[in-house]
């Protein structure tokens, strides 16, 4: 399979090329993989099951990679459904099975199933504790908020894996790597983005590891330099930008706004910025703009007036910027209204919210259509986007 790491590692999850929204939000045009993992020893161990949708291919791929042998026990990273979904239908498969967790998964185990025996068979375990297979020897890190508060992750040792659970994951298949950065992008800044704090304890835990490949719950298997993954961890999680740039997000409602947009990208370019993103948010997918604004330095919102507040895809979009930590940046605001213009300061009072948010004097303040004053506001705008 294209997720197995080695002879006695084997990839046995599923890829899902039939749901159209991950978490009933957000959109996976091709797809999801499921990953689980099998390490063959002397005590056999699966490392986590996996979403319901896929259960029964899951479990052919089990019992073929198995080839007539019996599980020792099946390590549970992360309860989320889409990952535990099948723990029920393995425990009753495999009676005697061991099932390893922590204090926190197994406080959560009876909240989704009803498994015969459970306190007979869960092995608990904390920081630090290992678990022998045989040649291999299991490692548990505890990784709470990542994103759960259940969540560990899992060093095998002799083959010098980590099974990372969420962590390193993305949206796609998982024989995608070539595309991995923006998918894997979005899918952190939306599904964790909000526990950085925590994924900079997970780091500085795995700083001590000796870390080979990469063994995520979703999306491909990460062989080589990992180095480089976990340096794109530790930029997001800091919420540091990943390079200069700027986004423009707009919600326009007759076109005004989103011409106001278009002027000011045009702007920046002439003013040698290379790497500009323009987003409707009424249309684009609010997502993939959340994680471009997490990757680049600069930001710039543009809004009608709309009810005596925000556009609703902006109000929207900034309280995901806000729930989703956002800092470190720099903004720019542009507001429109035909009588009395009030995005502009709702936004301002919005992003004010945050931390470190160095945004811009000039607020340009567009009255119905652009005129020519107001391209000498946002000639102005970009000057001190660019100063």
């Amino acid at each position: 399979m294209k997720n197995d790491i080695s002879k006695s590692i084997l990839g046995i999850g599923a890829e899902d090329t039939t749901i159209d929204l991950f978490e009933g939000k957000y959109a996976v045009p091709e797809g999801i993989s499921y990953n689980s993992y099998v390490i063959l020893d002397d005590k056999i161990a699966v490392m986590d099951t996996i979403d319901a949708r896929k259960t029964d291919e899951w479990l052919q791929n089990l019992q073929r990679a198995l080839g007539g042998r019996t599980p020792y026990c099946v390590v549970v990273s992360h309860m989320e459904p889409d990952h535990a979904a099948s723990l029920q239908r393995l425990a009753v498969t495999y009676p005697d099975i061991r099932i390893v967790g922590n204090a926190k998964t197994f406080a959560m185990i009876p909240r989704f199933f009803d498994i015969d025996r459970l306190d007979e068979r869960k092995i608990v375990v904390g920081e630090g504790d290992t678990l022998e297979l045989g040649s291999h020897r299991l490692h548990f890190v505890m990784a709470p908020m990542v994103h759960w508060p259940e969540v560990m992750v899992t060093y095998e040792e002799s083959e010098k894996v980590l099974f990372s659970a969420d962590a390193f994951g993305k949206f796609g298949l998982s024989e995608d790597m070539g595309e991995w950065l923006d998918e894997a992008r979005r899918y952190y800044i939306n599904i964790v983005g909000k526990y950085g704090v925590q994924v900079q304890t997970l780091l500085r835990k795995a700083a001590s590891l000796d870390i080979r490949t990469i063994a995520p719950l979703h999306g491909p298997v990460i062989r080589e330099d990992t180095g480089r993954y976990v340096s794109l961890y530790d930029t997001w999680s800091a919420y540091r930008p990943e390079e200069e740039g700027v986004l423009i997000a707009y919600a326009s409602i007759y076109g005004n706004t989103a011409r106001a947009a278009r002027l000011l990208a045009d702007m920046l370019s002439r003013r040698g910025v290379g790497n500009i993103a323009l987003r409707d948010l009424a249309r684009d997918d609010s997502s993939e703009a959340l994680a471009q604004a997490f990757r680049f330095d600069r930001v710039v919102l543009a809004a009608s007036t709309y009810d005596a507040g925000i556009f609703t895809p902006m109000e929207e979009f900034i309280t995901l910027l806000c729930r989703k930590n956002f800092q470190n940046r720099r903004a720019g605001l542009i507001e429109n209204g035909s009588w009395a213009p009030a995005a502009g300061r709702k936004m301002h009072e919005m992003l004010s919210q945050m931390k470190n948010i160095d945004i811009c004097p000039t607020m340009v303040s567009i009255c119905s259509a652009v005129k020519p004053c107001d391209t000498e506001a946002l000639e102005r705008l970009a000057d001190e986007l660019t100063a």
